[in-house]
């Protein structure tokens, strides 16, 4: 699996794109990540494992508390990507509309 790939099967998920996004407000410990949900904590720890593997976060031991990080890095990645395509369908739509004018 590519590293894109990772990217996007780890935000297929709506629980791992609501933490991506608790996390852009800045880092938080598991049980603050786990806080909203209303799933286990051993659940959220599996999504966090797959976030991680994707390299979408970073985790860090502190005292006794395990705090994440966003990792930007491979959201701009995704993002770049996102926009590359954008750019070569909405051409390709362009080109449709053109012909498609040019035929009435």
């Amino acid at each position: 699996m590519t590293s894109l790939d990772s990217t996007f099967s780890a935000l297929a998920d709506p629980t791992r794109r609501a933490i991506i996004a608790r996390l852009a407000s800045g880092s938080a410990t598991v049980n603050e990540l786990a806080e909203p949900f209303d799933i286990s904590l051993p659940a959220i720890s599996r999504h966090l494992k797959v976030l991680e593997g994707a390299g979408l976060i970073r985790r860090e031991v502190e005292a006794q508390k395990r705090r994440c990080h966003l990792e930007a890095k491979k959201l701009k990645e995704a993002e770049d990507w996102l926009d590359n395509t954008r750019v070569f369908w909405k051409e390709r739509f362009d080109v449709l509309e053109t012909f498609l004018d040019e035929s009435r």
